[in-house]
């Protein structure tokens, strides 16, 4: 993708405080721990790399890239910070942190997902294209954006279970989303390997094949079940019905036959 007048692109010493975020910026949480460390190093040794702005109006700029140093930077009350101002677009300015985002290691699988899946929705392009451009492997692409068919509860648990994408798609064998939760939160507690998450699933998968057996009621004292009816038949008859019964044996089989009048005037004493 080409940008226009990227070549008049220059370093100044901007107000943090006229510095707004990115609306675009792929990265959704920032771990606390992380910012802190960060901020002690630019502390210790300086900023070593500019952050990255687009001016929006004389004297306002938004970020295009490096929102954790500018985090950072205000977490140690820093006033001004080195900012390269890049003259391009907003739909650029989306593009470019996208692509320095994805790009980072340190970037949540899912949001990572979601800014290629962006990415393929603003060019227009296949999967195929989009990896070329980014210059990552198809099969890499693909993976990564199949994680976002899991639901927002289990990314939410492979996150603080620290799972991995290949403990994402070994969660994606199973079935039904239920499934997928109870397994992913069954994998964070026992902090699974990814060889044993793809045992386990591999487990359940064996398990919810198998045909269930069907239960047989098996009436092992006939003389209970014949009871039953017979008391049945003297509820009946207190109630005030003339129900005739007649049982015959046919040898391997009790023919039990029951006649319930439909009508009142039936249900008389003869």
């Amino acid at each position: 993708m080409a940008f226009g007048n990227l070549n008049r692109d220059r370093v100044r010493s901007l107000p943090l405080t006229q510095i707004m975020v990115n609306p675009a910026q792929p990265r959704s949480r920032f771990e606390e721990e992380s910012l802190q460390q960060l901020a002690d190093s630019i502390a210790a040794n300086g900023l070593l790399q500019p952050i990255t702005v687009r001016e929006t109006e004389p004297g306002r700029y938004q970020l295009v890239a490096g929102e954790r140093r500018w985090r950072a930077c205000m977490k140690l009350g820093m006033s001004h910070i080195p900012a390269i101002v890049k003259s391009c677009t907003l739909q650029e300015s989306a593009v470019l942190a996208l692509i320095e985002n994805i790009h980072r290691q340190d970037l949540d699988l899912f949001d990572q997902a979601q800014g290629i899946a962006s990415l393929i929705r603003y060019w227009g392009v296949t999967q195929e294209e989009a990896a070329n451009r980014l210059g990552i492997a198809q099969s890499t692409l693909a993976n990564r954006l199949r994680l976002l068919k899991l639901s927002p509860a289990i990314q939410q648990v492979m996150r603080e279970g620290s799972l991995t994408e290949r403990h994402g798609r070994a969660l994606l064998r199973l079935p039904q989303e239920p499934q997928q939760l109870q397994a992913a939160k069954v994998m964070a507690q026992k902090e699974m390997t990814v060889a044993q998450a793809e045992k386990y699933v591999e487990d359940l998968l064996k398990t919810s094949a198998r045909p269930k057996p069907t239960r047989l009621f098996i009436c092992k004292d006939l003389r209970l079940f014949l009871n039953t009816v017979d008391k049945a038949v003297q509820t009946m008859k207190s109630a005030g019905l003339a129900i005739q019964t007649r049982q015959a044996d046919e040898g391997d089989f009790i023919c039990l036959t029951l006649r319930i009048p439909k009508s009142a005037q039936n249900s008389r004493p003869a």
